[in-house]
């Protein structure tokens, strides 16, 4: 699974108008499921996004987490971090993983989030969104766990 962190003031997302998912500092993680990902990999980034520390200590350094600030999270799926750009001037979307266990693996992520920090927002699955977000920074980090067997 791939995980695009951006440490932010606030962000929002919007479905037809209407807001949807809204944070103020904290995380917002655009999330994608390939093809071959499962649960276990799924903990295992999230684990990592709780964990990965981007925040400023009180020297300025990043050594303090999602968890040690309490921020707030907002989850967005975005099946296009999977694509292949190693040719053409198309993107490939075949790494990602099929709709509907994309979908499955988004909302178990979801769920394990929300089972383990405080403050989590998302998207909607499949649906157009305009996200918004004041990225802090700024603070841009790219995670993947690869899929098992690869």
């Amino acid at each position: 699974m791939i995980a695009l962190l951006q440490r932010v003031t606030q962000a929002a997302v919007e479905v037809d108008g209407q807001s949807v998912g809204r944070i103020g500092p904290g995380l917002m993680v655009l999330v994608c499921a390939e093809r071959g990902d499962a649960e276990a990999g799924a903990d295992r980034l999230l684990e990592r996004v709780l964990g990965y520390r981007v925040f400023g200590d009180a020297e300025g350094k990043m050594n303090l987490s999602l968890r040690d600030v309490r921020g707030g999270m907002l989850l967005v799926p975005q099946f296009t971090l999977a694509a292949d750009t190693h040719k053409g001037m198309r993107p490939s979307f075949t790494p990602a993983a099929p709709p509907q266990e994309g979908e499955r693996l988004f909302h178990y992520f979801v769920a394990r989030a929300r089972a383990a920090h405080a403050a989590v927002e998302t998207g909607r699955f499949g649906a157009h969104m305009q996200v918004s977000l004041t990225n802090d920074g700024p603070v841009t980090i790219w995670l993947r766990v690869e899929p098992e067997g690869k």
